[in-house]
């Protein structure tokens, strides 16, 4: 009888001090953690969702395949996807390989794909394909927003007709004023080429526009568009977001960010933290995928 007491002495010791993992934790606006299943019922009354990334964080991309799963589910199907890592004039490509008649190696040597597009988009894409789900390219071009960068926003103006299909209808609003674009000014420094910084976030810009412009085309009333972009695209409710705010007020959307912890409860972080409707916390430590 007096070992079988120690046992359970020592089990209930070892299961106060055994360290619970966390992998992740969702908080709402108002700090309050969020389970799953609430949020899914929660983002399935918005018109778009934009789940923001660190690109590099599988648990962040396991994440977006998870709740992109579930909201499937809860919207009966009634569902858009579309990313940042697509670009417009790839649409063709994407549609081929969605449609089955391009393989994943046609679609590799055809389309521009990010190098983490295997271990982290292709799952997303390869459900739409399953369930027969519109995908779209919503970036710019990345050799438009490079010449802007280079030559500035007005550069843009003497493309063809034909190239001015795949970027938002010029001329395209920059301004301070957007969230998250001021912090990009301030990274360049105070002693940085004025014109040169401001074709730098021009180059945001245009692909922060052209993706909202992307959105806006694709959506239909009573599906939820799902975006996935780097997190910097809708912080603060800014980038896409504002740019959609401009053109349609009206639309209900939603923002999950992500931020990093070193706290191994992931309770909020004490620093950097703004957050928007719904707030990721992952571990600083999570597997990177590059």
């Amino acid at each position: 009888m007096k070992h079988i007491f120690t046992i359970l002495v020592l089990v209930a010791f070892c299961s106060l001090n055994a360290q619970d993992f966390k992998a992740y934790r969702f908080y709402t606006q108002k700090g309050k953690e969020i389970k799953t299943d609430k949020l899914i019922s929660e983002l399935s009354d918005y018109d778009v969702v934009f789940f923001g990334e660190n690109h590099n964080s599988s648990i962040n991309h396991w994440l977006q395949l998870k709740v992109t799963e579930a909201l499937y589910q809860k919207k009966n199907g009634q569902l858009i996807l579309g990313a940042e890592m697509f670009e417009r004039d790839n649409q063709p490509q994407l549609n081929q390989y969605l449609n089955g008649t391009f393989d994943a190696k046609k679609l590799k040597d055809s389309a521009r794909l990010w190098t983490n597009f295997p271990t982290d988009y292709k799952p997303l894409v390869d459900f739409a394909k399953a369930k027969k789900l519109d995908f779209v390219a919503t970036n710019v071009p990345r050799r438009y927003a490079s010449q802007t960068a280079k030559e500035g926003l007005e550069s843009l103006n003497n493309l063809p007709e034909k190239d001015k299909a795949y970027m938002a209808q010029l001329p395209v609003k920059v301004t301070l004023e957007t969230p998250g674009y001021p912090e990009m000014k301030a990274m360049m420094g105070d002693h940085a080429d004025g014109t040169k910084t401001m074709n730098f976030i021009a180059a945001q810009a245009i692909k922060d526009a052209t993706m909202a412009e992307s959105i806006l085309k694709n959506f239909k009333s009573g599906k939820t568009f799902i975006h996935y972009n780097g997190n910097y695209h809708s912080k603060e409710f800014g980038g896409i977001y504002w740019y959609i705010r401009q053109k349609n007020p009206t639309l209900k959307m939603a923002v999950i960010s992500v931020f990093e912890s070193e706290d191994p409860e992931l309770k909020i972080p004490e620093k950097d933290y703004k957050p928007t409707d719904f707030n990721l916390v992952i571990p600083a430590d999570m597997t990177k995928t590059y």
